[in-house]
């Protein structure tokens, strides 16, 4: 409930600022599956755009932080928790913060591990991890 209040407060001139000058480059994902990681992908941009914040390639020198994340699953009965850890280093490979969670969902179809994940559950971990993000750089992340 306290991420949804925050993330609908709006920002002020020099969060919005700090936010706006952040270009954002997502390293590979790692542990997820291809498939699994495309809603991920997919979503991180539509929201990092929603959010003000400028998505860069691989290959962009002027990337200001850099995002890495580590995907993991654990099935259990007829649910399958994706869990993450998302660390946040300054261009020159200093960790500055890390995002960590999980989310429970019903599994899809009968499988277990990544083909069990819903790409809706990739979707709200991308959303959950944009909103956290610009929290945190509006917060003490602008440094």
């Amino acid at each position: 409930p306290t991420a949804t209040a925050a993330a609908s407060t709006p920002a002020t001139p020099a969060q919005a600022a700090a936010i706006a000058k952040t270009r954002l480059q997502v390293a590979p994902i790692v542990g997820a599956s291809v498939e699994a990681a495309a809603p991920l992908t997919a979503e991180l941009q539509t929201r990092a755009r929603q959010r003000g914040v400028t998505l860069v390639g691989s290959t962009d020198q002027t990337a200001t932080h850099v995002l890495k994340g580590y995907f993991s699953t654990m099935s259990e009965g007829k649910e399958t928790t994706v869990i993450y850890v998302w660390d946040i280093y300054d261009p020159s490979g200093n960790r500055l913060h890390r995002i960590n969670g999980q989310q429970k969902a019903a599994s899809v179809g009968s499988g277990e591990g990544w083909p069990a994940v819903a790409p809706a559950t990739m979707q709200a971990i991308a959303d959950q991890t944009i909103d956290q993000f610009t929290a945190w750089l509006g917060g003490d992340g602008a440094g």
